[in-house]
């Protein structure tokens, strides 16, 4: 099965992605592995301050506010923007996006026009840490065809 030759997939969740392309006589090599700054911290660890507080107007008793926005959610999203500016700056004629689907939405979303229109395939699934060698097996349904 020969693929596209510049063909290239993207493996990633919230926290880290792979760039892999076919490899030069068969199977898949990782080009590059992008990591997260926030990759494994809590969400305590991703704030600088304890939540702001209130009184009550009828009582005394004092209540922490909720922030708008979750800090993990918005790590993903800007790591999710990060990934989507190094695809656009990659040079590409097909692209298989491989990922969470949270993290496939984000991805997906954060996409320049260029490389959106070069999208061949989506598929919601977490190979983050499938070996390079396995990967056929699981992107054989997806993946374009010379």
């Amino acid at each position: 099965m020969r693929h596209p030759e510049r063909l290239l997939i993207v493996l990633a969740d919230g926290e880290r992605a792979r760039l892999v392309r076919p490899g030069a006589v068969s199977g898949f090599t990782t080009d590059a592995v992008l990591t997260s700054d926030t990759a494994g911290k809590r969400v305590s660890d991703l704030v600088s301050d304890r939540q702001g507080r209130s009184f009550e107007s009828a009582s005394p008793t004092r209540h922490a506010f909720t922030p708008r926005h979750d800090p993990k959610q918005q790590a993903e999203r800007a790591f999710a923007e990060a990934v989507a500016a190094r695809i656009d700056s990659e040079r590409f004629d097909a692209l298989v996006l491989v990922a969470l689907p949270r993290s496939l939405a984000l991805l997906t979303e954060a996409l320049g026009a260029p490389a959106r229109a070069k999208l061949h395939a989506t598929l919601p699934k977490d190979l983050m840490k499938t070996p390079d060698a396995e990967l056929g097996a699981h992107l054989h349904g997806v993946l374009p065809l010379d």
